[in-house]
Formats: C-alpha cells, sequence, structure tokens
C-alpha cells in the first residue's frame, strides 16, 4: 500500500510545481546554445533539421527565460494569450535552429514573461541581437579541447561592457554547451543569482559548425 501511495504522490507532484503567476520574476536569462554540441550530445539522435550539414548554425538562441533572483525560476505560468501559431513560431528559426524550439520555449519559459508570444519573441531577438556572439569559433575546422574559461574570455572580449557576474558558461557531457548572459527586464546586463556556476572543465569539447 505505501508503494501505491508514494507512487501516486510521484505521479501528481508536476502539476504542484507549475503555475507561477505569469510576470512575477525578477529578471531574464539569455541563453545562447552551441548547436554542434547540441547536435552531438541529443540532437543527432532526435535527427533534427538544426543539425543538417549545411546549416551552419553555431551560437544559436536556446531561450529567454525569466528568473528569481534567489536562482530559482518560474516555468508553466498560467497565461491568458493564445498559443503562438504556426507562423510565429517559424519566424524564429533563423536563430533558433527550429520552430518546434521556438513553441518550446514560449510554452515553458514565455508563458512566465507576461507578455504576448509575438512580444516574447520580439524581446527574445532583441536580446539575442545585443550580444555578439564571438566570430573566431565559427572558424574552427575540426573539435577542439579547451578550458571553458577561454569561450567565456572570448565573449568578454567580442563584448567589451560584459563582466565576469553576467555571464555564465556551461558544460554538458564533457562539450561547452551553452553562455548564459544576465538581463533586466529592460535586456540591461546586471548580475546573475550567486548560485548561478561556471563549467570550470579544462579540456571541454568544442566541435565545429556544420
Amino acid at each position: 500500500m505505501l508503494r501505491i501511495i508514494f507512487a501516486l504522490i510521484l505521479c501528481a507532484s508536476p502539476v504542484f510545481a507549475k503555475g507561477e503567476k505569469s510576470g512575477d520574476f525578477d529578471y531574464y536569462v539569455l541563453a545562447l546554445s552551441w548547436t554542434p554540441s547540441w547536435c552531438e550530445y541529443e540532437g543527432d539522435r532526435r535527427k533534427s533539421p538544426q543539425c543538417d550539414a549545411g546549416r551552419e548554425f553555431g551560437f544559436t538562441l536556446h531561450g529567454l527565460w525569466p528568473q528569481y533572483n534567489d536562482g530559482s525560476w518560474p516555468s508553466y505560468c498560467k497565461s491568458s494569450h493564445r498559443p503562438p501559431s504556426k507562423s510565429l513560431t517559424a519566424s524564429m528559426g533563423d536563430i533558433m535552429g527550429t520552430s518546434g524550439l521556438a513553441w518550446h520555449q514560449w510554452n515553458k519559459h514565455g508563458v512566465c514573461s507576461g507578455l504576448s508570444p509575438a512580444q516574447y519573441y520580439e524581446l527574445s531577438r532583441r536580446a539575442y541581437e545585443s550580444v555578439q556572439r564571438p566570430a573566431i569559433f565559427r572558424k574552427i575546422k575540426q573539435t577542439l579541447s579547451l578550458p571553458a574559461s577561454v569561450v567565456e574570455d572570448a565573449f568578454q572580449e567580442t563584448n567589451a561592457q560584459l563582466d565576469d557576474n553576467e555571464l555564465q558558461l556551461t558544460c554538458k557531457a564533457g562539450r561547452i554547451q551553452e553562455a548564459r548572459i544576465c538581463l533586466t527586464k529592460d535586456l540591461e546586463l546586471r548580475a546573475c543569482s550567486s548560485r548561478m556556476r561556471d563549467c570550470t572543465l579544462q579540456d571541454a569539447e568544442m566541435a565545429p559548425i556544420r
């Protein structure tokens, strides 16, 4: 009987983990994903068109995520806005890789922004374009092994106003995963939560664009 009750609790728990108030958050995290890494540990398995040869995706927009100052974040908030249309999500494919990712980001994070889908995507595009992605990584011809701090340094050299407290580099499966930059609701740089931690790998892999 205890096992049955425990199983029921586990099945029900996601309901209570969702539904925070839309628009009630402190700042945004702009997540820029190194597409070749994502393709190697997930995208190829999914047969995502984002990973097709010749697409030449480098640092793409993973998402613009509402955050709390304590390091937590809202998700799947209740929103009064209608879901985005297929044409609207498709319009984000040039910087997000696929319309499917654009829809997922709205469904999980955009609904917590307090904005309409069109407003959220427009703000996401503005945030993406406000940060210069280091062009040198587009010149990689073969997979490199390098300290993650090198990628972080390149972002700071390319964006002179960006400092350590406003940027986080993440890794996954031994690869460079994302650059995450903290922004105010007006897209001004700001310090990230102290709970955000940088990748400290000294031999992170970074594959070339396809």
